[in-house]
This record gives structure tokens, sequence and C-alpha cells, in this order.
């Protein structure tokens, strides 16, 4: 089987990093020696294991991207960048015929399916690629879609710890706390407590030292009315490797899709797995 050529955009941030170091161990991927980066970045170049890759910023990627497209014509890109780019990145991707993998938090997520559904291309969407979550919540989006009101009067208490440096709310925690409020519970996203704090994460947490730069913690508990019953799910996750196989899982779906004609389409890791 021919390689899935890819563009994984975001180096040197640390999950890219890591994609990027497991995708040029996967057989069913080339890595193209290219990376977008944001404006904030002050190097030119970034190495992951033996390949050295050239990094793009916004103000040179439209030349260069023409001159990339034109040395490797179809491929897929990868996209870890930064919750602020993603609604610009998707724009980027749909209007130069990209099809894109987007495991970016944030940004407007209805535009962000609307950019794709009008243009040319296809796109895997997701807020979480570690495959094993992605499951609890498809499980969870069973529940919510089978048994309404499950939960109602219930009270929820939802608490996610990040590494410093993640911008924004959870994606996973938010995506789960809607499967919630379908079984009845009454919760705003804005009650997600956040912890981004390395002291307290390791303190009060326990997040282990060498993980507080890259994890992913999330507790959901749930209270009946009386205070006699306590569900109370969790997920945590330490580092970052549990992300790539699911990234690279999810190129491989977009390029049968591709393959098979798909344009104009939007999906999640839910299809991926399915598929």
């Amino acid at each position: 089987m021919p390689q899935i050529p890819i563009m994984i955009n975001g180096l040197p941030g640390g999950v890219t990093t890591v994609i990027t170091d497991h995708a040029l161990k996967d057989p069913r991927v080339r890595v193209l020696p290219y990376s977008l980066t944001g404006p904030e970045i002050d190097v030119d170049r970034h190495t992951v294991g033996d390949t050295d890759l050239e990094l793009i910023k916004p103000a040179d990627r439209e030349p260069r991207i023409r001159e990339i497209i034109g040395s490797y014509r179809n491929f897929i890109s990868v996209d870890f960048t930064h919750p602020q780019a993603v609604n610009d990145n998707a724009d980027f991707y749909c209007r130069h015929g990209l099809p894109f993998v987007m495991g970016t938090t944030g940004g407007d997520r209805d535009q962000l399916a609307r950019t794709v559904t009008e243009s040319s291309i296809c796109a895997v969407i997701a807020p979480n690629m570690a495959k094993q979550i992605v499951g609890f919540q498809a499980m969870m989006d069973y529940a919510a879609t089978t048994f309404d009101n499950l939960f109602s009067g219930y009270t929820l208490t939802v608490q996610e710890s990040h590494q410093a440096g993640k911008a924004d709310t959870s994606g996973t925690a938010k995506a789960v706390v809607d499967c919630f409020n379908r079984m009845g519970v009454d919760f705003p996203m804005d009650a997600i407590q956040m912890e981004r704090d390395p002291a307290v994460q390791r303190e009060q947490w326990g997040v282990p030292e060498a993980y507080l730069s890259g994890h992913g913690w999330h507790t959901y508990r749930l209270i009946s009315p009386d205070r006699t019953v306590v569900f109370e799910f969790k997920h945590n996750v330490n580092g970052r490797d549990i992300y790539a196989g699911g990234t690279l899982d999810a190129v491989v779906f977009l390029n049968r899709k591709l393959a098979v004609g798909e344009r104009g389409s939007v999906y999640t890791m839910i299809d991926v797995l399915r598929g």
C-alpha cells in the first residue's frame, strides 16, 4: 500500500512533536518536511528524531504552500496548532484544497464545520484523538440518545487539568458535559473547573512531576437530589502518546474517503472508530 503523504502543522508544540515522532515510524504515512507554525515562533527549523523540518510562519505560508502543493500534489494536513488559529487554518486548508485532520480545540466549531461542508475537501474534526476516550464519549452519547433525563435533578461538577500551555477549556470535557445535559442535568459549560497551575496539579491533584507539562485529567461527579447517590466518571491521561495512534488512524480513514470521491464531508473520531 502506498504511503500517505502528510504535513503535520503546529511544530514545535509538544503534542505535535509526539505525533510527528510516531508518524515518522508509521509505515502507513510519509511526513513532509514542513510544518505551519505560529507568528510567535522564533526559529525556522525543528528536528524530530533524525528528521529536520522547515517551520513556516503565517506571513510566508501562501507562497510556500503553493510550492509544496506543486511538489507533492495530494497530501493530508494534520492540525495541532492553537485555538485562536482554528478557523483561519480551516479557511486556508479549504481554499487550497487540502483535506485535513483537525485535533486542535477551540474556535467557532459550527463555522469550522460549515467551512468544510461548503468546500471541495473532507476533514476529520475531533476535540480528542485518543481512541479509548473517544470510545467513552461514544458510550456517553449512546446513553444521552437512549435514556432521556436519566440524571434529571442530579448535580454535576466537572474538573479538568491540563498543562499550563493549554489555553482553552477541554473540548472533551465540553462534549461529555453536553451528553450529561441531554440526560437531564442543567450544567453550563462555563462551570467546568479548569486547572493550569503546575503547583496545584502536583500538590493537590497528584499529577506526576514528569507529566505536568503534558497531561489531561478529567473527573465528572454526579450527586442525586437527596445526596444519597454519587456517580463518578474519571479518565486521566499522562503524556501525549495516546493521541498519536488515533490521529494516524484518522489520516488513513480520511484517505479512504477521498479515494472514493467523498467531498464536503466532516467526520468525527467516532466515524473513524466505526470505519
